[in-house]
């Protein structure tokens, strides 16, 4: 199994590193009612639910792009890798930073991680 595979369960795992910091940020969190803690939320609390909910919303672009430049044959497998390892590395800059409120590092790591999918597509082609 190739690296950039390794990253798909890297960026499926993700999210659980942000909701775990969101539910630990958040005083009174109740676990019989999730969904109706986090929308509660405020501060650093909600800034990690909602890059838990980012996060989320960055896999399938990602992970089809992975499998796209792989199944195409058309992609360096040395591409395919250095791509997945960039978008990890956004992905969790682009984290830390909206915990941390820092909205430009938070962009910044964003379209920097979109590149990178559009980089595995651009690749398979």
């Amino acid at each position: 199994m190739t690296f950039a595979y390794w990253c798909i369960l890297i960026a499926a795992l993700m999210p659980l590193i942000w909701v775990g910091v969101a539910k630990s940020s958040l005083p009174g969190y109740d676990n019989d009612q999730p969904r109706r803690s986090l929308a509660q939320a405020e501060g650093r609390a909600q800034r990690a639910h909602w890059a838990e909910q980012n996060a989320l919303e960055a896999f399938a672009p990602f992970a089809a792009g992975v499998i796209v430049a792989h199944l195409t044959g058309g992609a360096e497998p040395m591409t395919i890798n250095v791509l997945a390892g960039l978008f990890i590395a956004a992905r969790l800059v682009h984290g830390a930073a909206y915990i941390a409120n820092r909205g430009p590092l938070r962009s910044f790591a964003w379209l920097a991680g979109m590149i990178c999918i559009i980089g595995l597509f651009v690749a398979a082609a």
